[in-house]
């Protein structure tokens, strides 16, 4: 049995071994990116707004992971991913997409446990009860499981073949407003 519970920043920063594991069974990075990885996972949990779910075992074992935060002006994802979008698709879609933004900044579940619902049931309960208006994330640019995860909430694409700066691999820049809605189109009109 699985159960999701809310952490704050403080155990979260104490369980960031147990969620640089998950990250690296889910992701498999390279080795040598993995200090930097959580450094800038843990300078996260001081965004506003920062909210995290652990999915765990019966007897307390962290099987998934997510969290995110409230996107702003001065956060480097936010503000290389908002820039890209106001040169591709102007300034009015970047305001309207992450002037008001739950940023997922991870969502991980054990390749022992991934198609099972947890990162459904992760991502579901990480943007229930926002107040923000959008939910931003970005994934590999392949037709991946979690790909197709976020278009059923109802992600839709903003961006693709994004690299970010120094970076080589293609992302996917997806938005979707809030609450989520399971959409089977995967669109996602903003109001």
């Amino acid at each position: 049995m699985i159960a999701l519970r809310r952490v704050g920043p403080d155990e979260f920063s104490n369980r960031l071994d147990s969620v640089l594991e998950i990250y690296t069974a889910a992701m498999e990075p390279p080795p040598d990116q993995l200090t930097g990885r959580q450094t800038i996972m843990g300078n996260h949990a001081a965004h506003p707004g920062f909210s995290c779910l652990f999915a765990e075992t019966s007897d307390g074992v962290p099987v998934g992971v997510a969290y995110g935060f409230h996107g702003m002006p001065g956060q480097w994802w936010h503000d290389v991913v908002y820039q890209a979008v106001t040169d591709q698709l102007g300034q009015k879609k970047a305001y309207d997409w992450f002037g008001d933004a739950l940023e997922i900044a991870e969502v991980h579940v054990h390749p022992d446990h991934q198609g099972k619902g947890i990162g459904r049931a992760l991502v579901t309960a990480l943007c229930a009860g926002r107040r923000e208006r959008t939910a931003v994330l970005s994934t590999r640019d392949q037709p991946t499981a979690a790909r197709h995860l976020y278009r059923s909430l109802g992600f839709a694409d903003l961006l693709t073949w994004f690299v970010f700066p120094g970076g080589y691999e293609h992302y996917a820049i997806a938005g979707a407003v809030l609450p989520l809605s399971e959409r089977p189109d995967g669109t996602a009109p903003l109001a």
